[in-house]
């Protein structure tokens, strides 16, 4: 199966009416998914779905999704490459040594294409923020992370696995700097322990204005509470590929139109000429 799209590899499954299995809850198992085309917005926002699950009592290794100027990597960082450039989020669902922190753990790591993740200590000396998420595998809610970036500004993380849409706020950093241009990725893996973990979907936008932004999402929750309605793209532009291929589709029926119209008009003259 081809994508054009997405690159895929290792141990990834896909299912394409469910899921992308990134990881089976088999022993030792590694999987990637990347975009090809890269991500150039300044400010932008990325929601997606997933469902770590599996059997038994005990589990791991965790999940991941990866902003980097490298792609397509198979390695030892949750599926994908180490001493990568960019974003990383990692959601580790097993414990290797971190006294004090409560597991699942998601945390947010900024590589400069040489440090080394702190693989045995879960990546504490690599953390630039993040939160324990006790409940998100195996939730009955639909989990989903919220990721958001004002350049220059903050980076937030929200989490949905408590119940639907009640978001519980992760972490917000203050100033960062992601490279300009970026590749999409998710990976996960397994080791000696193991699970399942789906990615269900993904959605992206780009936002132009944090103010806007913050007022929007206020708006939504004002919104639910009261019953009126609200729309998302009040202060945000989607840019998923499902209206790129609208927008595809009603050019080419305009096209087309005028194509129709052009021959009549012509086919006429030729009768009017021959009178």
């Amino acid at each position: 199966m081809q994508s054009r799209w997405f690159d895929f590899g290792g141990d990834t499954i896909i299912r394409a009416d469910q899921y992308i299995r990134l990881a089976s809850d088999r022993q030792s198992q590694s999987g990637w998914l990347f975009s090809r085309v890269p991500l150039t917005a300044t400010n932008w926002e990325i929601e997606f779905e997933f469902k770590i699950h599996g059997q038994g009592n005990l589990h791991g290794d965790g999940m991941a999704l990866w902003l980097t100027k490298q792609r397509a990597t198979q390695g030892f960082v949750f599926g994908s490459t180490d001493q990568f450039e960019g974003l990383g989020i990692f959601i580790d669902t097993y414990k290797n040594n971190r006294p004090g922190t409560q597991f699942p753990y998601v945390m947010a790591m900024l590589g400069d294409g040489q440090t080394t993740y702190d693989k045995g200590n879960d990546g504490k000396k690599n953390e630039l923020a993040g939160c324990s998420a006790r409940g998100i595998r195996g939730s009955a809610t639909p989990s989903k992370a919220r990721l958001t970036y004002f350049q220059e500004q903050y980076l937030k993380l929200e989490l949905q696995y408590k119940a639907e849409d009640v978001w519980t706020d992760c972490f917000q950093t203050g100033p960062i700097s992601i490279p300009s241009v970026t590749y999409l990725g998710f990976s996960a893996e397994t080791g000696e322990l193991s699970d399942n973990f789906d990615l269900i979907s993904v959605q992206t936008k780009n936002l132009y204005n944090s103010q806007q932004y913050t007022e929007g999402a206020r708006n939504q929750a004002s919104g639910k509470q009261k019953g009126k309605s609200y729309d998302p793209n009040r202060g945000s532009r989607s840019s998923g590929w499902s209206w790129f291929f609208i927008k595809i589709v009603l050019f080419g029926v305009a096209c087309a139109g005028a194509y129709v119209g052009y021959t009549a008009w012509r086919a006429s003259n030729k009768r009017s000429s021959r009178f």
